[in-house]
C-alpha cells in the first residue's frame, strides 16, 4: 500500500493506492499557495493519516506527483507558477521525516505516463508517449520502459513546441507554442477573439461549454472544434514523427470532449507522417479515469522503489 499525493494548482489530493493501482481511499483540500508551504505540510499529514487510518493499513512508502518543474532527485519544489513562494522547499524530505517511510516524486504528466503505462492503457508498451491536454499541455515520455528525463534530469516540454510562428503569446515567452493554440484556455480566447459584443454565451465559457455548444450545432463553437481538432492534430503528428511510439495516451479535461476530435486527428496523422509506420501508434484515451494523478503519484513510488518484475504484477 502506497500513500500517494498530488499537488496541484487549486487542490492537493491524497490518496491510499494498492499495487493494482486501485484507489482505496481519498481526501482533498485546497492547495491554498498564498498561506505558505509549511501550512499546506501541515493540511498533508493530515489528510495522509486520515486515509491511512480509515483503510487500516501500514504503507510501504509515498509517492508524490507535483504541477510544475521539481527535481525528482533532490525532492526540491522548483519555479511553480502557482506557487512561486515554495520554490526550494523539499516534501520528499519533509515527508520522509514525518511517516519513517522511503518517498519519490515526479513531475505530475510524468507520474501520469508512468501510471498509464503501468496499470492502464499503455499498459506494456515500451515506448509511450502519454499527453495531458487541460489547463495546459503537459506530457510523459516512456522509452524502453523507463522515464525519459533529459539533462540535469529536466522534464521536457513538449507543451511548448512550435506549431505557428505567427501564432499567440504564451506564457512561457515564446509565440504560437502548441498549449497557447491546443489548450483548454486557448479554444475559449479564440472564441471570444471571433465572436460579435452579442453572442449570448459570453458567460462563464470554458472549453467544456464551447464542446457541449458544439453538439447542438452553435456554429461559432463548431469553428473552434474544427481549430483545436487542426492544432491538437498537428502538434500528435509531430509527436508520431519525433518518436514512432507504440502508442500516445491521451488525457485531461479536453479529452472528455475527444469523440469530438480523434477522427480529425487521426487524418492529420495520415497525412502527415508518412516517414514513419504512423499506423502502428495506436492513439488511446487514458483509461484511469479521475483518480490518474493520485494513481500516477503511487507509481512513482513503485517505478523508483520496486523491481520491474513486481511493480508489474
Amino acid at each position: 500500500m502506497v500513500g500517494a499525493v498530488d499537488i496541484g494548482g487549486t487542490k492537493i489530493a491524497v490518496g491510499i493506492v494498492d499495487d493494482r493501482g486501485r484507489v482505496l481511499a481519498r481526501r482533498q483540500c485546497p492547495t491554498a499557495a498564498d498561506q505558505g508551504y509549511e501550512a499546506a505540510l501541515v493540511r498533508t499529514e493530515r489528510l495522509l493519516r486520515e486515509v491511512t487510518t480509515e483503510t487500516d493499513v501500514n504503507i510501504s512508502g509515498i509517492g508524490i506527483g507535483s504541477t510544475g518543474p521539481v527535481d525528482p532527485f533532490t525532492g526540491e519544489i522548483g519555479d511553480v507558477n502557482f506557487f512561486p513562494t515554495w520554490k526550494g522547499q523539499n516534501p520528499v524530505r519533509d515527508l520522509a521525516e514525518l511517516f519513517r517511510v522511503s518517498v519519490a516524486m515526479e513531475n505530475d504528466a510524468d507520474a501520469a505516463a508512468l501510471a498509464e503505462a503501468g496499470w492502464g492503457a499503455g499498459k506494456d508498451k515500451a515506448r509511450l508517449v502519454y499527453v495531458t491536454i487541460g489547463t495546459g499541455i503537459g506530457s510523459g515520455i516512456i522509452l524502453d520502459g523507463q522515464l525519459y528525463r533529459g539533462v540535469d534530469q529536466s522534464h521536457p516540454e513538449i507543451g511548448h513546441h512550435l506549431i505557428d510562428p505567427l501564432g499567440p503569446q504564451c506564457l512561457c515567452g515564446f509565440r504560437g507554442c502548441w498549449e497557447s493554440l491546443a489548450a483548454g484556455p486557448a479554444m475559449v480566447e479564440w472564441l471570444l477573439s471571433q465572436a460579435p459584443p452579442d453572442y449570448p454565451h459570453r458567460a462563464n465559457l470554458s472549453a467544456k461549454r464551447i464542446c457541449e455548444l458544439a453538439l447542438e450545432e452553435d456554429k461559432l463553437a463548431s469553428r473552434a472544434v474544427e481549430r483545436e481538432t487542426r492544432y491538437l492534430g498537428l502538434g500528435l503528428a509531430n509527436l508520431v514523427t519525433l518518436f514512432a511510439p507504440d502508442a500516445i495516451v491521451l488525457g485531461g479535461s479536453v479529452m472528455k470532449s475527444a469523440h469530438l476530435f480523434l477522427d480529425g486527428v487521426r487524418k492529420i496523422i495520415r497525412e502527415s507522417c508518412r516517414l514513419v509506420p504512423f499506423e502502428k501508434t495506436e492513439l488511446a484515451l487514458a483509461s484511469l479515469g479521475e483518480d490518474t494523478n493520485l494513481i500516477g503519484a503511487a507509481r512513482a513510488w513503485h517505478h523508483r522503489f520496486v523491481p520491474e518484475r513486481v511493480a508489474r504484477a
